[in-house]
């Protein structure tokens, strides 16, 4: 890293993956603008971020809480971040939700909600962070995706649909803003250890590793190390892809 530290934006970072990719990339030396649904608990995350053994004090993080659904939320706050800091350099798509339910059973607002929230978020996000980046003629754009994107899923035709979206934008946009020293790629985890699979149970538990060669399921740290590689100078000529994180259950 240089004098001047880069600056990256995470979206969902109150927890989870995005908690654990924020802090990784504050680890690194970003400078980080977070953000979650509610201010309380994003406040919270940024203390903690802030006392990771790894982060330098001179780190600064700003939180915020946004609804990512809302088109000038979202974009309103990728500018504070681009005008606070004077740069963007690392874009993170990482905030999602599922209303799951059977295809012949979805409600029109199980749908919309998971669409807004898992794809048109993205691309609002993305075209704010656009004008910064293409101004400093480099940035990284990097999209949370899923396995199911490729797999399928039943009772998550909304999940499936909005993550098969944001992989084809991921492609597109690579195409489009690859000769501004822009690269965009995605990451699709799998099967990955959180608050939300610690509440499946013991049988579900095992049948979910059991469609999984490494026998585990992954862990925050290894979809974190994805993103910060593709943040990184390593993966310069990296771009339209998707990087698959997912211990071999999709191959």
């Amino acid at each position: 890293m240089s004098d001047v530290k880069k600056t990256a934006l995470v979206t969902g970072a109150s927890r989870g993956i995005g908690f654990v990719v924020a802090g990784k990339l504050a680890e690194t030396g970003y400078n980080l603008a977070i953000c979650g649904t509610r201010q309380e608990t994003i406040d919270q995350a940024a203390e903690q971020i802030r006392g990771l053994d790894g982060v330098d004090s001179g780190v600064e993080i700003i939180a915020r809480a946004v609804d990512v659904s809302d088109r000038e939320q979202i974009q309103s706050f990728v500018q504070e971040t681009a005008k606070h800091f004077g740069r963007l350099d690392v874009l993170v798509n990482n905030a999602g939700i599922t209303r799951d339910n059977i295809s012949m059973r979805m409600k029109a607002e199980e749908w919309d909600a998971v669409i807004d929230t898992n794809l048109t978020a993205v691309f609002n996000a993305m075209q704010a962070a656009l004008r910064p980046m293409m101004r400093a003629r480099g940035g990284r754009i990097i999209n949370i995706s899923s396995v199911v994107a490729g797999m399928g899923n039943p009772g998550q035709l909304n999940y499936c649909a909005s993550k098969g979206g944001v992989e084809a934008m991921t492609r597109s946009l690579a195409r489009e803003i690859g000769s501004r020293g822009i690269t965009v790629n995605a990451v699709a985890p799998g099967f990955i250890a959180t608050d939300m699979t610690a509440d499946l149970g013991e049988d579900a538990h095992a049948q979910l590793t059991g469609q999984i060669p490494l026998g585990r399921l992954g862990q925050p740290e290894d979809i974190a190390a994805a993103v910060c590689f593709l943040a990184s100078d390593a993966a310069g000529y990296i771009t339209g892809q998707v990087l698959h994180v997912n211990g071999g259950m999709h191959m």
